[in-house]
């Protein structure tokens, strides 16, 4: 029987005549077994379908975890510690009286060595009922214009076995002079990265039974 392929969202904002949705929800990412990404299609077309005209590139990394969802997402949701584990940023700060709902922001400062300095974003997305969270690039000193991503959480039990998978996906705008290529192999690796960084961060809070305290960390 033919894997189930529903069609993309129409709920995609800035989509321009020569925009086309994206087909994250076609190809299986590295890393997902076949029965996990079945699993998963309703919600990669949900959440990770973004319309993506010329100048634009977008991409979907998988990541298994080998811990309970619950302890992941308490990792993730933490907007104003994003240090936490990705990997490149030295410093996180949030404005006093910080609250953390859709709409607040964070400033970045990134680690020496990288194309950028600092990042301004946004919260876009909060959803701790169905595990997603998401936000923008809005201000500072980076090659990522206009950069937008989506992280969902995605619990698995069977046959005895508690597994997590955390879905990462982004669109971003392509500088001039580079190719999409180039633009989706940089985001890319800093994508990749973190979402290993979070896999022995959340593995290690699961071995230790400590994930409740990721949640002040």
């Amino acid at each position: 029987m033919a894997d189930p392929k529903p069609e993309p969202s129409s709920s995609m904002p800035n989509a321009g005549p020569d925009s086309k949705p994206t087909t994250h929800h076609l190809t299986i990412p590295t890393g997902l077994t076949h029965d996990e990404f079945c699993d998963l299609i309703p919600s990669i077309t949900q959440f990770h379908t973004y319309s993506v005209g010329p100048g634009k590139c977008s991409s979907l990394l998988a990541q298994p975890i080998n811990a309970p969802h619950d302890v992941v997402w308490s990792v993730v949701r933490r907007f104003d510690k994003p240090q936490t584990y990705k990997h490149f940023i030295k410093s996180c700060t949030v404005k006093e009286g910080f609250r953390m709902v859709v709409g607040c922001t964070r400033d970045v400062n990134v680690i020496s060595g990288l194309p950028a300095a600092t990042s301004t974003e946004r919260l876009d997305i909060l959803d701790d009922d169905r595990q997603v969270t998401g936000f923008s690039i809005i201000g500072g000193e980076h090659r990522l214009r206009n950069y937008r991503s989506v992280t969902t959480v995605h619990g698995f039990q069977r046959d005895g076995r508690i597994w997590t998978i955390v879905l990462e996906s982004y669109v971003v705008d392509v500088p001039e002079g580079n190719t999409d290529e180039d633009t989706r192999l940089f985001a890319d690796t800093v994508v990749k990265l973190n979402l290993q960084k979070l896999a022995t961060v959340t593995e290690g809070l699961a071995r230790d039974g400590d994930g409740r305290k990721s949640q002040v960390m």
